[in-house]
């Protein structure tokens, strides 16, 4: 089986190829990545210190570093830095009411971006993760000491499950070689808070998307979406593309994209109140790595990411192509992912090679991202 191969077989009559299917409907599917609300927006300067052992309470954090030891890849010392972003359902109890579907009690992360700050954090490269990618998950310990062994052919986001936060970044430290600086996890029903606290974020679609399993119902246009709206938006999957993951992970980047923009458009840093909305409301819904866990190191890290807008977001999907034996699965193209990976290391932008011919390439988005 080549690793370069960029489609599997046909199925079904005529040769068409069979739409790939959610493995859980109207379950807890997405998580978003909204990784500059949990930053830019988080705190963005020094006008909330004042209220830092309020805000200081609301924050989680793991120790990360403590976990994995010393057995991880190189720390770059070259002023970039690596962050792996989670989407999950872990923090907030209205996560059951948001994701639909039954709920068997397991910790989920559906979503996951490695964001590459670019020495001098003036751009970014983000790299979305499928999480129906089939991968060799290494073995891995948890925070509370619990050891998990290594397992073959498994989906990606069954790091998160098995071992949580700790077992999510040796998984991606396995796969692509970068240290992760930074782990940043977001849950969702805290994400619905935040796109309200902002006052909505505009999206431009360019097609109608109707997916009842995600309450949303928009036709091609412009439109302001509500936290509700939002969270429909980068949950579905059903409503536009293949119904594949691929389709969805489009529509994440294109939301976070406009996210930025709204960022930069509403003031936040010039109105105390919504400042302080935004805190409160972005602090009880992050988790971070014990490096990010107080409000003073989350200001250093907000305020050292203001610089990058819209324009210096390169954002892209892992390369991989639809599983032969299973169209619901992928599987990394091990050639062009480790362009990706090598760009990044050497902090030079992602080529354009990488990301050409890829199953991702497929998957057409329905959201203007310009």
């Amino acid at each position: 089986m080549s690793a370069e191969s960029t489609t599997g077989p046909r199925r079904g009559g005529k040769g068409q190829r069979r739409k790939p299917r959610d493995a859980r409907p109207g379950g807890k599917g997405l998580k978003v990545m909204a990784w500059t609300a949990a930053g830019i927006v988080v705190l963005g300067g020094t006008g909330a210190g004042y209220l830092y052992f309020e805000l200081n309470g609301n924050l989680e954090s793991v120790d990360i570093d403590h976990v994995l030891g010393a057995d991880r890849p190189e720390k770059v010392d070259n002023g970039s830095e690596n962050i792996l972003v989670l989407g999950s359902d872990t923090r907030a109890g209205g996560n059951k009411e948001l994701g639909g579907g039954a709920d068997d009690g397991s910790a989920r992360s559906d979503t996951a971006m490695i964001v590459h700050v670019y020495e001098g954090h003036k751009k970014a490269g983000v790299v979305s993760v499928p999480r129906d990618t089939l991968i060799d998950r290494p073995e891995c310990t948890d925070t509370e000491g619990g050891t998990h062994p290594a397992a073959r052919g498994v989906m990606f986001n069954s790091a998160y499950s098995t071992g949580g936060a700790a077992c999510a970044v040796k998984t991606v430290e396995s796969i692509t070689d970068l240290r992760m600086d930074h782990y940043l996890e977001v849950d969702f029903s805290g994400f619905q808070t935040l796109t309200d606290d902002l006052g909505g974020v505009e999206v431009t679609t360019t097609k109608d998307i109707e997916d009842p399993g995600s309450h949303l119902d928009l036709a091609a246009g412009t439109h302001r979406l509500d936290g509700e709206q939002a969270l429909g938006l980068v949950r579905t999957r059903h409503g536009v593309g293949d119904g594949s993951d691929l389709g969805r992970i489009q529509l994440q980047q294109a939301f976070v994209r406009a996210l930025v923009q709204q960022v930069g458009e509403v003031g936040v840093f010039t109105d105390p109140k919504r400042l302080y909305d935004l805190a409160d409301s972005a602090t009880k819904a992050v988790t971070t790595d014990s490096g990010l866990g107080s409000v003073n190191a989350l200001m250093s890290f907000a305020n050292g990411l203001k610089g990058i807008g819209p324009a210096h977001l390169h954002m892209v999907t892992m390369p991989v192509r639809y599983d032969p034996a299973d169209l619901n699965r992928v599987l990394p193209l091990t050639d062009k992912a480790q362009l990706v990976w090598d760009a990044l290391r050497n902090d030079e932008p992602i080529p354009k090679s990488a990301t050409e011919d890829t199953a991702a390439g497929e998957a057409k988005g329905v959201v203007n991202t310009t």
